[in-house]
């Protein structure tokens, strides 16, 4: 019997994350133009979220490039945080976790370096799902097939078997390549009516 699955996106979905403007107040406060920031740091953006530096070298990064002091440095790192933490959506999760029982369920999100150890802290993401597949320790962002395919192999499910929860189009789209259901989340009600009628009438699984 085919195993149903449910994988759902952190930020944006388990995670409500408004742009906060934190960027730009360090540009002001720096003195520095709009973008100058994400031009400096572009590299080191690319290679946390792909684990190819380590959280310490990041930081490092940012105080040499943009010629913060350690109290500087410290405040540019906690607003980094917040807007990428932002808040839990408690109804999602809440739903999320009466699921359990019914349904595989997993985590495929594009990260950063530090975010298991920070979400695990605060959402205890861990425990709401089985496994959790971030981008900074496979390698592989999304809308990479590879990273929905390692998901799955994750999960131990097929792709046909799963609903995917995402709220950017082109990773909805490349889930649908793979071979997946997959759902654009736009508000709560419509998800969790989404995710209901892919599971269908309520059943336990082994």
């Amino acid at each position: 019997m085919t195993t149903t699955c449910v994988i759902l996106d952190i930020g944006g979905v388990l995670e409500i994350t408004p742009e906060t403007g934190w960027l730009r107040r360090w540009e002001e406060r720096l003195e520095l133009p709009p973008g100058a920031v994400d031009e400096r740091m572009h590299d080191v953006w690319r290679a946390g979220s792909v684990g190819r530096i380590s959280e310490h070298d990041v930081q490092w990064e940012v105080a040499s490039r943009l010629g913060l002091d350690v109290h500087q440095l410290e405040a540019f790192t906690a607003d980094l945080w917040a807007e990428y933490l932002g808040t839990p959506n408690e109804e999602l999760i809440a739903y999320v976790r009466g699921l359990r029982g019914r349904c595989r369920l997993g985590i495929l999100s594009n990260s950063f370096v530090g975010a298991r150890e920070r979400e695990t802290a605060l959402y205890r993401f861990d425990e709401l799902v089985e496994h959790i597949v971030y981008s900074h320790e496979i390698g592989i962002e999304k809308p990479d097939l590879r990273a929905f395919e390692a998901a799955c192999a994750r999960l131990d499910v097929q792709p046909e078997s799963c609903l995917f929860v995402d709220d950017a189009v082109a990773n909805v789209e490349a889930a649908r390549t793979v071979g997946m259901k997959a759902h654009l989340f736009e508000d709560n009600t419509r998800t969790i009516a989404r995710i209901e009628a892919h599971l269908g009438p309520v059943r336990t699984i082994a």
